[in-house]
């Protein structure tokens, strides 16, 4: 099994003058610890206006500082958000090759679109044309990452010319693809694209493993066609963490900023917001009331493994355990939330990497070898399904016209 952590930037009013300079400096120091402790990914997502959940606007800036501190942790867009009106797709595709050069080829790619009114109508995207809008723009990207030049596009949601966009990806065809996935219908379509399946919705076993039979059984079918030039066929699923020898203090320090970022989830979708007044945090200590030691004592009574990422190294084995079996390919630790402090999110990534993973990673390069091997004949029955953008020819290049015309040559002076 991989490991990745994970990033919204969550910032709980009161925020400080110095809140957001110092939330995106601890992030990108927990990552080089990270990094350090053999953690496989880091991903962040993208997100605008969304005070409080997400500060998380600019990924791309981010995950490029993060390459330039780590060596090994692949870099995960967990998402990007690929509607043009959030970003151009040729601008997308600039930018994570891009990325992909400069961490030596550690990118990972998820695309997404969006949910709340305060993104949408921000942007001006029409709610329930933004899954197509998405798909659209996504396998728009994919193709420009791979063909020299790309022919252009004339779509139902954005349109360009012909032109060579680069640089292109060290990955080739281009790095692996991924969409957000938030019920079974997003993991059937995410499975239908030979995408990898990041799921944003935390699941017990018994629902992971409902998931990962319908994602893999439509990856075997031939209801599978690729969006991108690859097939990635993986599911990773988000957990909450913290992590200590006591269970208590592992609740503790952990639960409230994981029930304050289920809260704040729900209140970004449900709820009226005012822009720069709407105070969640204020409104979710309210709501809890005076009942923190009553809510740790009552988790810390739940069996091995029932709080999901939260608890003793045990406690972490049992769900990590049961997420493996359900077929599972990667967790997602969710550790900065609420205001879960930076130093308690150290200290869970140290006793995590020394306590727990080495029980999980002793084998994982023999499961995904046996796992590439049993996929291999579906893979490629799936690439052979897609349709490809046909490549334009050397003759029908258009040829971009000089902004000026070209001086006229002086006769005497020629003589």
């Amino acid at each position: 099994m991989r490991f990745g952590v994970f990033y919204e930037l969550q910032l709980p009013r009161p925020w400080g003058e110095d809140g957001e300079h110092r939330l995106f400096k601890e992030a990108l120091d927990q990552i080089v610890l990270a990094d350090k402790l053999g953690y496989d990914y880091a991903w962040e997502v993208e997100h605008h206006f969304l005070e409080e959940y997400s500060h998380s606007a600019a990924p791309e800036v981010f995950l490029a500082a993060a390459a330039g501190q780590t060596k090994n942790i692949r870099l995960g867009h967990g998402i990007r958000q690929v509607i043009a009106n959030y970003n151009h797709p040729a601008r997308t595709a600039e930018c994570i090759g891009t990325l992909d050069l400069i961490s030596d080829g550690r990118v990972d790619f998820g695309i997404g679109e969006g949910a709340t009114r305060l993104e949408l109508g921000g942007f001006d995207i029409p709610a329930r044309e933004k899954r197509e809008m998405s798909l659209e723009a996504a396998e728009q990207i994919a193709n420009m990452m791979v063909m020299d030049p790309y022919p252009g596009f004339e779509g139902k949601t954005f349109s360009m010319p012909c032109r060579n966009v680069i640089p292109k990806p060290l990955q080739k065809p281009h790095p692996p693809m991924w969409m957000a996935c938030t019920n079974r219908d997003t993991i059937k379509v995410a499975a239908s694209l030979g995408l990898g399946a990041l799921a944003f919705s935390f699941v017990d076993p018994d629902e992971a493993r409902a998931w990962a039979d319908i994602y893999y059984g439509i990856i075997k079918s031939d209801q599978c066609v690729p969006l991108g030039h690859r097939v990635n066929a993986n599911i990773a699923m988000v957990s909450s963490f913290s992590i200590h020898q006591d269970r208590e203090e592992a609740i503790r320090r952990g639960h409230e900023g994981f029930e304050f970022f289920g809260y704040a989830l729900g209140r970004m979708v449900t709820q009226d917001f005012v822009p720069g007044r709407t105070d969640m945090w204020a409104e979710y200590i309210e709501r809890r009331g005076d009942r923190t030691e009553d809510v740790i004592k009552e988790a810390a009574s739940q069996a091995p493994g029932g709080l999901g990422g939260i608890g003793t190294p045990d406690d972490m084995r049992a769900h990590l355990k049961a997420m493996q079996e359900a077929g599972v390919d990667q967790v997602i630790f969710m550790q900065q939330a609420g205001n879960n402090s930076h130093q308690h999110i150290c200290e869970s990534l140290e006793l995590f990497a020394s306590d727990v993973m080495p029980d999980f990673k002793a084998d994982v390069a023999k499961r995904e070898a046996r796992k590439a091997e049993e996929l291999a004949p579906y893979i490629e029955a799936a690439l052979a399904r897609k349709q490809k953008m046909p490549p334009i020819a050397d003759k029908d290049i258009p040829v971009i016209p000089a902004a000026v015309s070209k001086p006229q040559v002086n006769q005497t002076a020629a003589e």
